[in-house]
């Protein structure tokens, strides 16, 4: 009888572990997008108004998955708001729409602090910051809203940091890497590579002096003009926007006729 308990115990407590596993694994249920969530992407999302009816109803299941996958902590203010949610993921969403289900997943927690913080690590104050050691993006919603406010300045902070982000969720192993088809990805390398060149020669540069630091930061610089000046952009530098386009498989100017 002692075995036969024991192996019944064993039996249970596996059939717990499988299922918890399983429940784990899966991702949650996506449920319908609030009424409140869709009047905020009506009123402060240009991409999504561009969008038309069958997609604009895509973005917003993305958004709600997006809302639901993550942990949003508040950092010197009181509490994380419907507004700040709905805003941040509609960011992420924007820039992986083109991407078969790509959430970022690596990227499990969002700090929001109210205004620019300073970093004990970096010591110097921040915007915004992706850690992929801790799977952790940071942003000041001072700065995020005010990339939303003009919409044509190349300068969006939320579409910058999930750049970063994306880049790192691309090589990091999840169920989501690997999905930047690696001969675009390559292209866009290359490319990128003559036009920072350029940029560190001093010369004139559709982009901002900024995007020379690095290829992290130029791709991200890049994403900020492909959504916000997409028209000028394509007129500057068509071959490296065609690329961009390819590698995130949509075109801002075509969002209307998709």
């Amino acid at each position: 009888m002692q075995i036969g308990f024991g192996f019944l115990f064993l039996f249970a407590g596996g059939l717990s572990f499988l299922f918890w596993y399983i429940s784990t694994r899966r991702p949650p249920a996506v449920l319908p997008i609030s009424p409140a969530y869709r009047r905020l992407l009506q009123q402060h999302s240009v991409y999504y108004q561009q969008l038309t009816p069958y997609n604009q109803k895509r973005f917003e299941k993305r958004v709600q998955q997006f809302i639901q996958l993550k942990r949003f902590v508040p950092r010197n203010m009181p509490e994380v708001t419907d507004e700040m949610k709905v805003l941040i993921a509609a960011s992420a969403v924007q820039l992986t729409f083109g991407l078969p289900n790509v959430y970022l997943l690596h990227f499990h927690t969002i700090v929001i602090y109210p205004d620019s913080y300073y970093s004990t690590i970096s010591k110097r104050y921040h915007k915004g910051e992706v850690n992929p050691a801790f799977g952790i993006i940071v942003l000041s919603w001072k700065d995020f809203i005010e990339g939303l406010a003009t919409p044509d300045d190349s300068l969006n902070l939320g579409l910058h940091e999930m750049a970063h982000a994306l880049r790192l969720e691309n090589v990091v192993r999840n169920d989501e890497h690997n999905f930047l088809k690696p001969h675009i990805l390559k292209q866009w390398e290359e490319e990128s590579q003559l036009e920072r060149a350029k940029l560190r020669s001093g010369e004139s540069h559709f982009f901002r002096q900024y995007a020379a630091s690095d290829d992290e930061e130029f791709f991200a610089i890049a994403v900020e003009n492909f959504f916000e000046r997409p028209k000028q952009f394509w007129q500057e530098l068509p071959h490296l926007y065609q690329t961009l386009s390819l590698l995130l498989n949509q075109d801002p100017l075509l969002l209307k006729s998709e």
